[in-house]
């Protein structure tokens, strides 16, 4: 059998949507091309990460009419929303297609510490580094969207030895693993879609920390989130769902905790802290790129 190749070339704030896109209707992953070529042992900064290209596979068979069709929708809707590339198609052998988009997953530096590595690629890291494997077919949450990028740099500075760490909506756990690694004593992450909860228990358990992450099914309130419990509550979900949940994270924040809210767009981060405010959470600070932000709040 052969294999068609997908590609298509976007702003990065887009990667997501589009890898949810091809996920749905291709096979073995979704890989994620970004620019590289720089050494942090030198004290290089990544270059800016205004594109990248988002590649996935599918079968030469009697569906991939339906796919390629699919496929097309949803890429026609996206570019109704940003500038992108043309779907690109190619077609390769079935003996080349499981490895052909392993090689544009790459190591991805984040912050000062934090190194996203593809399991099977060679890191040695620093003394420094926060190490962060990932399995191959996780294409969500991997660390290109930026709101999952400016968590885990924000989360650098907040995590400090011994932090109760609550994330909700916590998808692949990256936020959750990265807070084990930084210190924290205890992280919980709430899932409500059963697939993501897996794939986050699953992931937890790949990264080593499964006896700090406990991933559960579900949202809150819930039993396992106990009132006056966290330190830290993290919320890169959206603005409508953080609003409907800051009752519920006032009750499980212990005072003076922080809460690291994202998936904001920039037009709502006002709206967004003044409902926090009306459950006790104080605004500190904003971090903007692009249309998105992630907004830190402290419990008063």
């Amino acid at each position: 059998m052969k294999w068609v190749e997908f590609s298509v070339t976007v702003p990065s704030e887009f990667v997501e949507p589009v890898s949810e896109i091809f996920h749905r209707y291709c096979q073995g992953g979704v890989a994620i091309e970004t620019a590289g070529g720089y050494n942090p042992d030198e004290g290089e900064l990544p270059p800016p990460q205004t594109t990248a290209t988002v590649r996935a596979y599918a079968p030469r068979d009697n569906r991939l009419d339906n796919r390629r069709a699919q496929i097309q929708v949803g890429v026609m809707l996206v570019g109704q929303l940003a500038p992108i590339s043309p779907l690109g198609e190619s077609e390769i052998e079935e003996k080349d297609w499981e490895e052909a988009w392993k090689k544009h997953f790459h190591v991805l530096h984040i912050g000062r510490r934090t190194v996203i590595v593809p399991t099977w690629r060679d890191y040695k890291p620093r003394d420094s580094d926060i190490v962060i494997r990932l399995d191959p077919g996780m294409a969500f949450g991997t660390g290109h969207h930026p709101t999952t990028r400016m968590c885990l740099e924000q989360l650098e500075s907040l995590v400090q030895p011994g932090t109760a760490v609550l994330d909700v909506g916590c998808g692949s756990a990256i936020l959750s693993v990265a807070a084990a690694h930084l210190g924290a004593k205890k992280v919980l992450g709430v899932e409500i879609e059963p697939v993501a909860a897996n794939t986050g228990l699953q992931n937890a358990i790949l990264n080593d920390v499964s006896d700090v992450v406990e991933v559960i099914e579900g949202t809150l309130p819930h039993p396992a989130a106990q009132n006056s419990a966290f330190d830290l509550i993290l919320a890169n979900i959206s603005a409508r769902v953080i609003m409907s949940l800051v009752d519920e994270f006032a009750a499980v924040a212990k005072p003076g905790a922080r809460l690291l809210a994202s998936g904001i767009l920039n037009e709502r981060v006002d709206e967004v802290a003044e409902s926090l405010k009306s459950a006790g959470f104080e605004r500190e600070y904003v971090e903007v790129d692009g249309d998105w932000v992630v907004l830190v709040a402290k419990k008063i």
